[in-house]
């Protein structure tokens, strides 16, 4: 084993640790945080493996912008930020279904590449994948930022119950003991 498959491999458990992190906590902000740290070990992930343009998108788009609007939309929607012991279920059908996830996966690796060495390129990734994104994939880009406004605006709009509902309704004449509507 090199020092980048161990790199690999510390980076990974991490990502997994601070994975289970997420999923088991009872605070909603500390969630969003292990997730930053699972994302953050991906985007070292990536650097180990010489993706440095996916490593920067990985920091860039979805621990800097992702996670941001997660907490966000916490905040703005107030919603409970302590512990909540109401919404919590028992933790073994969630430790069957992802042990089960990620025994599916590691088979399927095994399987597709029987441990064979696969060789990285060693320069032109970064352009070959800017050029497709910014040639094929301009489209999908923009229609999900699309989404993430309107996903934003309509949190705004439920979070504030000022915000498009009418207000009260003022009469033409002046009520009973009302000095011609003049205070």
């Amino acid at each position: 084993m090199t020092g980048a498959d161990l790199l690999l491999l510390a980076l990974g458990a991490v990502a997994v640790g601070a994975g289970v992190l997420v999923v088991s906590t009872k605070h909603l902000v500390r969630a969003g945080l292990y997730l930053v740290v699972c994302l953050g070990a991906l985007a070292g992930d990536y650097l180990v493996l010489t993706a440095e343009l996916v490593a920067w998108v990985q920091v860039l788009i979805y621990v800097g912008a992702v996670v941001v609007l997660l907490l966000f939309a916490v905040m703005l929607t107030r919603a409970p930020i302590g512990a909540s012991d109401d919404l919590d279920r028992p933790g073994w059908p969630a430790a069957l279904i992802g042990g089960g996830s990620g025994l599916g996966l590691a088979v399927l690796l095994v399987d597709a590449f029987r441990w064979s060495r696969v060789e990285l390129p060693t320069a032109g990734t970064a352009d070959r994948l800017g050029e497709q994104v910014f040639r094929s994939w301009v489209l999908p880009f923009e229609v999900l930022s699309v989404l993430l406004l309107a996903a934003l605006v309509g949190a705004i709009v439920l979070s504030r119950p000022d915000i498009g509902r009418p207000g009260p309704v003022r009469s033409a004449t002046p009520a009973a003991g009302d000095e011609g509507g003049r205070a």
